[in-house]
């Protein structure tokens, strides 16, 4: 299979990752589920579950372990979500959807769980606080499940060094929205009124990537060998087609 470097294993992977995540997050299974466990608004499902994590904090603390959305956004649907049944609650019913979605979609792969669990160990969670709550509940047992839950892991580890990196270069969040997205992607994440032009921030934008892709690596270097990163790279490539077509 060859040898893969820790840059290009960033390349190859972390894009199929991040949309196996927006995949379950967003099925309409997933809203279903949340129903199922009292939460008619799919959105407070989305935000009291994945946030649930960081305990029964303030939404303000939710946005700045988010980014992206909007405070106006977050307060309302993190208030409604952990209205139901707190917000330790809330994730674990969230994880319950995650494994749910997995065992529906995401084919049995023991050795990609394998090489996922030792990124996500390998990784440092300072300043990572979605991470660093999701790695600290408990794994599912059953294959599909646990490796659909890694996969969240590596794409919560993901966003959240994107986060650290958007910070660094100088730019909130929503001007590293708009310095890459059309006005649209920025009303979709809660954000409202008129927007400034940041065309002129793309710069600074595209540091931030290249920042988080540096950061990534890193953490594939210190997780698995040459050959592992190719091996690694092979299966996520085949679990996304599989699961994103």
């Amino acid at each position: 299979m060859g040898e893969l470097s820790a840059m290009d294993t960033v390349r190859a992977a972390d894009k199929i990752i991040h949309d196996v995540g927006a995949k379950w997050m967003l099925d309409k299974a997933t809203w279903a589920h949340g129903k199922e466990n009292g939460y008619d608004n799919p959105f407070a499902h989305y935000f009291a579950g994945r946030c649930g994590v960081l305990g029964d904090v303030d939404a303000d603390v939710v946005y700045a372990a988010l980014g992206w959305f909007a405070p106006g956004l977050v307060r309302p649907m993190w208030e409604e979500g952990v209205a139901v049944a707190g917000a330790r609650e809330a994730a674990r019913r969230y994880a319950l959807a995650c494994a749910d979605w997995g065992r529906d979609n995401v084919p049995e792969d023991p050795r990609l769980c394998e090489l996922g669990e030792r990124v996500v160990a390998a990784a440092e969670a300072s300043g990572l606080p979605l991470f660093a709550g999701w790695r600290a509940e408990p794994l599912p047992e059953d294959g599909p499940a646990r490796l659909t839950h890694v996969l969240h892991l590596l794409r919560e580890l993901r966003g959240g060094l994107h986060l650290v990196a958007t910070t660094a270069a100088g730019l909130s969040p929503l001007e590293a929205v708009l310095a890459a997205n059309p006005p649209e992607r920025a009303q979709f994440l809660g954000w409202q009124g008129d927007f400034p032009d940041c065309g002129h921030l793309k710069p600074q934008r595209d540091e931030a990537e290249g920042m988080t892709d540096r950061l990534s690596a890193a953490v594939y270097e210190r997780a698995l060998s040459p050959a592992e990163r190719a091996e690694f790279a092979d299966l996520v490539g085949k679990t996304g087609t599989a699961v994103l077509g």
